[in-house]
């Protein structure tokens, strides 16, 4: 009985805290891939003196 509660623990409290934190680490990534590669694609482009 006593497994059946840790298991029950597990999977209601941690798991979905470990998918969140996952995902927020996988937008933080792609956030950060993605605004350099448009900061060097549009290097010397006015709207990226607008967009500051």
């Amino acid at each position: 009985m006593p497994g059946g509660i840790v298991m029950a623990v597990i999977l209601i409290v941690l798991f979905p805290v470990a998918v969140i934190m996952g995902c927020c680490a996988i937008a933080w990534l792609l956030g950060t891939l993605l605004t350099g590669d448009a900061e060097q694609r549009y290097e010397g482009s006015e709207l990226i003196d607008l967009n500051a």
